[in-house]
């Protein structure tokens, strides 16, 4: 492609992404989310910092675009004190007590499996600690989510966790499970599947503080 191609294709792209991003911004904010949208990701990680004070406890919900983002070297040089438990060195118990302390945190950060454009968040989790804090415990919940994860209706969010963010998500954590031979979800019963607690969140609920900031890039799985 020539270079003019390459730059139609990304306007093009761009434009997609604004116009479904921002409908999905107003829908979220009628189900009284505080809701967002950026065409940067920097000024999406802009806005984040506003939320973070040194000394304050900031957990992650392992996702990856927080770590695309590189919000978690931001943070812990900002002077918060990060609950990860994916840090390196942590043995499984140490591991289960970061999980509770991030429950109970200043500010909890993750991104969500899917979004649909009636402003609602599905997500799928294995142990079910990253859906719980999104639900209730921490002061402020930040949902970080690409216009990638954006699909029109409840039914294409939870096919997009299937065959999108559920096997690859199992590929990177190299679980034998059939979706990672498949490619899409094969609804196994094994003890390594990751597909084991839901939550559909339709409202914000009343007792917690959640944001929802949508950024015109392609995030995360």
């Amino acid at each position: 492609m020539t270079k003019e191609s390459n730059q139609f294709v990304s306007e093009m792209k761009s434009w997609h992404g604004r116009t479904i991003g921002q409908k999905t911004v107003e829908a979220l904010c009628s189900n009284h989310f505080d809701s967002v949208f950026f065409d940067t990701a920097i000024e999406a990680i802009d806005m984040v910092m506003h939320f973070i004070q040194p000394g304050n406890t900031v957990a992650f919900g392992g996702s990856q675009t927080i770590r695309q983002l590189g919000l978690p070297d931001r943070i812990q040089k900002s002077g918060a004190i990060l609950f990860d438990h994916n840090a390196e060195g942590l043995n499984l118990g140490e591991k289960i007590e970061v999980m509770r302390k991030q429950q109970v945190c200043d500010v909890f950060i993750c991104s969500s499996n899917a979004i649909s454009m009636d402003g609602e968040l599905f997500n799928v989790d294995g142990n079910g600690n990253r859906i719980s804090a999104m639900i209730f415990g921490p002061r402020k919940v930040i949902v970080l989510a690409g216009t990638n994860k954006i699909c029109p209706d409840e039914a294409s969010a939870w096919q997009r966790i299937k065959t999108v963010a559920a096997p690859i998500n199992m590929k990177r954590f190299n679980r034998p499970n059939p979706c990672t031979s498949q490619g899409i979800c094969m609804d196994c019963n094994l003890p390594t599947r990751g597909c084991n607690a839901y939550l559909a969140l339709r409202r914000k609920p009343p007792m917690s503080d959640i944001s929802v900031f949508i950024i015109n890039e392609d995030l995360g799985f």
